[in-house]
């Protein structure tokens, strides 16, 4: 017996969610309710979205993505170019913070995905050194067994 509701076969995949920074369970409902604000629940499916907590993640990833592209380019430029240096801050600075700013709420919204998928949440002892809880598949979506105690596993995960 499921303790979990199977997603709908139409479930889009956690990048495609993230991209279009929409529902990672139905694919349509808005996640942000502001710039990076989540939204409290799924305004279509109904999906509350209070397990989501990407902290710094999302700003750390892009921050060091976006600077090593950028900062990479910049001296190539300057190299080969050499451009007077107003002309480098001119460029460099904006180029910095509209690239970030344009990359991390699909950043974000991907990772709210991935904690969604694959049931993100808080350790627990009762899950240290159990193999087979958790029903271990490639779409943590469709497990059985998520972050029960033990009385509660099925018989055949059970250890004697």
């Amino acid at each position: 017996m499921s303790t979990l509701t199977t997603p709908p076969p139409s479930s889009p995949s956690s990048l495609s969610a993230g991209l279009r920074c929409r529902c990672p369970r139905c694919g349509q409902g808005r996640l942000f309710r502001g710039f990076l604000t989540l939204a409290e629940r799924c305004e279509v499916c109904g999906l509350d979205f209070s397990f989501a907590d990407p902290a710094d993640g999302p700003a750390f990833f892009v921050t060091t993505g976006v600077s090593i592209l950028i900062i990479g380019l910049w001296a190539w430029t300057a190299v080969v170019f050499d451009p007077p240096i107003w002309l480098q801050f001119a460029a460099v600075f904006p180029a910095l913070i509209g690239g970030c700013l344009a990359v991390l709420r699909p950043v974000k919204a991907w990772l709210v995905a991935e904690q969604y998928v694959h049931k993100a949440g808080e350790g627990h002892w009762d899950d240290l050194g159990r193999h087979g809880v958790g029903g271990f598949t490639p779409d943590r979506r469709s497990a059985d067994v998520v972050n029960l105690p033990p009385a509660q596993w099925p018989d055949q995960i059970r250890r004697p």
